[in-house]
């Protein structure tokens, strides 16, 4: 059992995610200045505030029932969603591939190849 456990912790993907928790608590910060700061009152100026909290209350015996501000969350959780995908992660992973490609060797032409292989069994006579 102990052996188990001892793997588990030595396979590194343990650490990796201590890592990414502290990373993505250190970051959340920013994010959230983005949304709220900025996205939030774009979105707002373009299409409003999406509201639907009086959407459908109900009662049931004393307790209020309320699905209009979970639909307000989950519209704006989509609308955020949507805006931080196309204007942080798409622009983000075309300089990863542009840059991805700029690394990348350029081939050899075929005559300078054959041109090199030439000069080396030359070089060993």
């Amino acid at each position: 059992m102990l052996k188990g456990f001892k793997e588990f912790i030595n396979k590194g993907n343990v650490i990796d995610l201590a890592v990414a928790v502290i990373i993505g608590a250190a970051f959340a910060p920013v994010i959230s200045s983005l949304t709220e700061k900025i996205i939030m009152p774009l979105i707002s100026a373009i299409f409003g505030q999406p509201k639907f909290d009086d959407l459908g209350e109900f009662h049931i015996g004393n307790t209020a029932i309320q699905p209009g501000f979970f639909i307000t969350a989950v519209v704006n959780f989509l609308i955020v969603s949507a805006v931080i995908y196309f204007c942080v992660v798409l622009p983000m992973n075309a300089f990863k591939k542009r840059k991805k490609q700029e690394e990348a060797p350029t081939p050899i032409p075929e005559n300078v190849a054959l041109l090199t292989e030439i000069r080396d069994l030359l070089a060993q006579r």
